[in-house]
This record gives C-alpha cells, sequence and structure tokens, in this order.
C-alpha cells in the first residue's frame, strides 16, 4: 500500500497548504480524543463509548480519504473493523484490545505526519498491526493475543516533540466571533476617540481650550483603552483540560511499564490559562507525572499489603486562586521517604546534619540539581534531572512550586502560576536612578531600615516582629555604586522558604506592566527575569527574586561570616537583630 503523492489537485495551488493545516489540526484532535475514549472505555466498558470511538474513527477515514491519502485510510478502516466487532460483542473489550487500539492511534499518528510530508504509504511495523485489526474484526478473536509492547520513550525527547508540536500547528488559536466582534467595535471607538482628541489639540491654542478639557477627553479614552487590552489578554487564555487530557495515556501506559495500575482522576478542565503558560507548564507537568509513577505509585502487591486498593489513583486539578492559577498533582502513594533522603543528603554533602532538618526542609531537598532517591537508574528516573528542572520551569514563569507529603498515604505537589506571562501587577522601587519591579503578590509589606543597618554590605538580618528577616541590598547585589540615601526602605517578599527583604532607595507602588522580554546581551543576567517600559519611557527590570535568594544562600555558604545564611529563611527561628519599622506610604 503505497501512493506517491502528485502535489494538490487542479485549481487548488497555493491554498493546498492551507487545507493541509486544518486537516492537521483536524486529525490530531480526532486522534487525542480516541485516546481519551479508549482509556475511558477500558475504565467502564459500555456501548457509548464504543459509539464514539466509531464515530471518531469514521470521521478521520471521511477527512483523509477527501485528500486522497489512501494508506491512512486503509489503516482507519481496519481500526473501525476491530471497533465494530466490540460493538457486536464478538470481541470482549478488556485490555489486550484496548492496548491494541492505543497503540493504532500511535501509528496514525505517525501516518497523518508522513501524508502531510507527502509520503503516503504503510510500513512494515504498520502493516502487520493492520493485519491484526483485520484478523479481530475478521474472525473475532486474533492468533496473535500478546499485547503490542509498550514503548516508553525518554523524557530527553519530550521537548523536541513540544516544539514540533508547536509547528505543527502553526500557533494557532480559536477565538469566539462575539469576542472578535467585541474587539472590533472596540477598536472602531478607539478611532474615533483619537479623532476627537487630535481634532482637540489642533484646535486648542486658537480656541483657548483648557487643560481640564484635554484630561476629560483622556478619562473617555482610558476605560476603552482597558477594556481593548482585556479583550485581547482573553484572546490568549485557553483551558487547561485539553493538555490534561493528554495525560491519561501517558498515566495508563507509564504505570503497566512497570508492572503498575494507576488512573488520573481530572478537575478543573474549564479553568484557563495563557497559551504561553500552558505551553511552559507541558514539561514540568510529565516530570511531575512520571516522577509520581515511578517514586509514589507502587506496585499491586504492596498496595494491597498496605490495606489499598491496586489501582493507584493519581488527581490531578486546577483551580483559580488570588489572581492566578494554583495545578495540584497529587498521589496516594508511598509518599516521601524522608530517612531515605536524609540518607542521600548526607552521602551527597548537601548539608552537614541532615537529621537536625524539619521534615519540610528535607522534602525541599527534592529539587536540589542532581538529587535522587533511586537506588537504580531506569528509563523514568534515577538522574536526579527531575524536580529540580520543574523548580526551574515554573519558577521561569514567575510561578513556585511546593510539596506536602505523608508517608505512606501520598505527596500533593502544588504549582502557582501567573494568568499570563505578557502583563503583571507590578510593585515598583528604585535604587539610584534605576527602577526594578517584583509581581506584586510576592509582596508582603514594606519597611523602614533601621540607621544601625545603613552599613552599605550586601546583606542583612532585621528582627520582624519577632522573627528574623534577612534581606539584600539591591545596589550592591547589581553594582550600582554611589551613595545611599539618608533614608532607605525594605520590601518584604513572600518566598516559598519564608520571607525576604529587598533594600532599595525609595518606593514608586503598584501598577500595571506589560513585560518586555530581554535582550541577547542580557538574558542570562541573574536575579532578572525580564523589562517592562515605565510610564515616564524609561526601561525597568523585572527581579527573578527566586535566583536572588538561592544566590545569596550560595553566597552566604562560601563566606561564614555573612550573617545571611540557610537558617535564617526559617520561619520561627531566634532571631536578635535590629527591629524594623513600618514604612510610611510611598
Amino acid at each position: 500500500m503505497s501512493t506517491e503523492m502528485k502535489g494538490p489537485p487542479p485549481g487548488l495551488g497555493a491554498e493546498w497548504q492551507q487545507v493541509l493545516a486544518i486537516f492537521s489540526e483536524e486529525a490530531e484532535e480526532l486522534l487525542s480524543s480516541m485516546e481519551e475514549t479508549l482509556i475511558a472505555l477500558e475504565a467502564r466498558p459500555d456501548d457509548e463509548h464504543l459509539r464514539a470511538l466509531f464515530r471518531l474513527a469514521h470521521n478521520l477515514k471521511g477527512s483523509g480519504s477527501s485528500l486522497g491519502f489512501q494508506s491512512l485510510t486503509d489503516y482507519v478502516h481496519g481500526a473501525e473493523d476491530l471497533i465494530q466487532a466490540l460493538l457486536d460483542q464478538r470481541l470482549t473489550v478488556g485490555e489486550p484490545w484496548v492496548s491494541l487500539l492505543l497503540s493504532s492511534v500511535d501509528h496514525l499518528r505517525e501516518l497523518t505526519r508522513a501524508a502531510l510530508a507527502g509520503v503516503d504509504q504503510l510500513g512494515p511495523v504498520h502493516r502487520a498491526q493492520l493485519a491484526r485489526l483485520l484478523e479481530g474484526g475478521a474472525t473475532g478473536k486474533s492468533s496473535d493475543t500478546s499485547p503490542p509492547p509498550t514503548v516508553v520513550v525518554p523524557f530527553e525527547n519530550v521537548p523536541l516533540r513540544s516544539e514540533a508540536r508547536v509547528a505543527a500547528r502553526g500557533r494557532s488559536l480559536r477565538m469566539d466571533v462575539e469576542r472578535l466582534d467585541r474587539i472590533v467595535t472596540l477598536a472602531a471607538e478607539l478611532s474615533i476617540a483619537r479623532g476627537r482628541m487630535t481634532q482637540f489639540l489642533m484646535e486648542a491654542e486658537a480656541s483657548g481650550a483648557s487643560w481640564d478639557e484635554a484630561l476629560t477627553q483622556q478619562r473617555e479614552m482610558d476605560p476603552l483603552f482597558q477594556e481593548l487590552q482585556e479583550e485581547v489578554m482573553r484572546v490568549r487564555m485557553v483551558p487547561v483540560g485539553p493538555l490534561f487530557r493528554q495525560h491519561l495515556r501517558t498515566v495508563r501506559d507509564l504505570a503497566r511499564a512497570q508492572g503498575k495500575l494507576a488512573l488520573l482522576e481530572l478537575e478543573g478542565e474549564d479553568v484557563t490559562l495563557d497559551t504561553a503558560v500552558l505551553e511552559a507548564l507541558r514539561d514540568p507537568l510529565l516530570h511531575l507525572l512520571r516522577n509520581a509513577l515511578d517514586h509514589g505509585i507502587e506496585t499491586p502487591a504492596e498496595r494491597q499489603a498496605a490495606g489499598k486498593e491496586a489501582c493507584g489513583l493519581l488527581r490531578l486539578r486546577a483551580v483559580h486562586e488570588a489572581g492566578g492559577v494554583v495545578v495540584e498533582l497529587s498521589d496516594d502513594g508511598r509518599g516521601i521517604q524522608r530517612e531515605r533522603v536524609r540518607e542521600r543528603a548526607r552521602e551527597r554533602g548537601l548539608v552537614a546534619s541532615p537529621e537536625r532538618l524539619r521534615d519540610e526542609e528535607v522534602d525541599r531537598l527534592i529539587f536540589e540539581p542532581g538529587f535522587s532517591t533511586a537506588r537504580t537508574v531506569t528509563e523514568l528516573s534515577g538522574r536526579g534531572v527531575g524536580m529540580d528542572v520543574v523548580r526551574r520551569d515554573v519558577e521561569a514563569m514567575r510561578g513556585t512550586v511546593a510539596v506536602r507529603t505523608q508517608e505512606g498515604h501520598g505527596t500533593t505537589m502544588t504549582l502557582r502560576l501567573p494568568l499570563t506571562l505578557a502583563v503583571i501587577q507590578g510593585f515598583a522601587m528604585g535604587v539610584g536612578d534605576q527602577v526594578y519591579v517584583v509581581p506584586i503578590e510576592l509582596v508582603q509589606e514594606c519597611l523602614e531600615l533601621p540607621a544601625s543597618q545603613r552599613t552599605g554590605e550586601e546583606a542583612g538580618m532585621l528582627a520582624l516582629r519577632g522573627q528574623p528577616l534577612p534581606y539584600l541590598r539591591l545596589r550592591s547585589v547589581f553594582g550600582l555604586g554611589g551613595a545611599a540615601p539618608g533614608r532607605e526602605n525594605v520590601v518584604v517578599l513572600r518566598h516559598p522558604d519564608g520571607i525576604v527583604g529587598l533594600a532599595v532607595d525609595h518606593l514608586q507602588g503598584e501598577g500595571q506592566r506589560v513585560i518586555r522580554p530581554l535582550g541577547r546581551l542580557f538574558q542570562d543576567a541573574p536575579g532578572i527575569s525580564g523589562s517592562t517600559i515605565l510610564g515616564d519611557g524609561r526601561v525597568g527590570l523585572i527581579l527573578d527574586t527566586s535566583t536572588l535568594v538561592r544566590r545569596a544562600i550560595r553566597r552566604a555558604a562560601e563566606t561564614p561570616e555573612s550573617p545571611f545564611t540557610e537558617a535564617a529563611l526559617i520561619p520561627g527561628a531566634d532571631a536578635r537583630a535590629p527591629s524594623a519599622s513600618r514604612a510610611s506610604e510611598p
């Protein structure tokens, strides 16, 4: 079965690529829906799921046939025969047939990509699989009853697949017609308002118009600008459901590859995120799922011995919270074995006395680069490149990651993410003639730096309501030079490990900031994550607070006399340091 593609049909010409792009997107949606339906069918076999599966396959066959993809059409026809046999109850729905159909979905993806590239033919593996489908559909049984081999793709290949997926999709988004109409209407209203303002300015001098009239017109335009910006931002918001549902298949296949049983439950599929955040979430989420299956979920025998169901449960949940989105992945597995973590920390020299660490400090060690509790290296884990990548990628989105665990009962990973990477509500602060911005949700309060602490040192320690407050002086961190003013302020930020302060010259307050990427020259600058254009046209720098804190901790380890130590970040630790007074409003 081989077909040489002869190019676009007569009359289409340049439109042929658009037709192929539409087919590519439609085929991926149909194949993803087939995967989800097969997973649901295995968990709850019924005719409704089978009929839905048959419709999806039939739609794919019709689309492929209309474009002349004969090999793809023949393969889907074989899958239809097997699904019909299941509908007719000549075959019983079970794991072997579901696995056969799931691997057929993988083949259909390969055939679709090949057909789009101009090669419409079946390879030896495809022909062998098609023979099994046709045999099962025709006779109601198969001479080869063994399930198809499960292929576990090494994680190193996943970023390439993600990039290919983005490229194939052409980074397109679907938009409601009503929303598009609203954007067009707002643009028209803004055009009218701009014309009125232009005419006013041209006639102002001659007519003797006052600034009050100019401000009135400007205030009339402001709501239009704000509403247009909000509508455009909503266009980029997409639900997390499609990304979450992709992992139903991932969990099933990875669990079976390890001789385990696991079911993934989804909550909050209608929660929306900026498409850029959603794309950046793919890799961390896959890391967390693989980690939960390898380290958390036990084998059926181990679970039954512990009084649990043989099938492990993972729950993936999303919810809007405090102007952002919280994504939680929880499992009912063995939890983090803290004694094993302490043992590994001692072996690697991460801490001098791991037995003195509190439970939450032990849990945070799993995010250290190269850290792994696995005794052997497998395709899923053991190399220590999982959880630190999760933290790095999440923090690159201005998010945080936290862990909560109970040994023997399971673990919950919590990711707190911004709604968008394009705009933030930021708090601006000045050092010399430079302005720095941090996300407003990280700001806890602002304090005046005591006179006794105005030493010019890079790091220091304050007492905030009886608790230690380590702080960094941004003037020293970024080597700005110059003399500090007579009064300095400390902006107190919430950090996953506690609280930390940033000493600055003056406070400028809250405002919406449009994020701009850094130029190549500054992309690797430590402590800086982006830039923004200020109201006066100057450039402000957005701080990467997590990097700044870790940088200070590393320096403290190298310089024992530094007051900024890892112990200082522990909430509730005893501290003898100058007390800070609350700063007045900027």
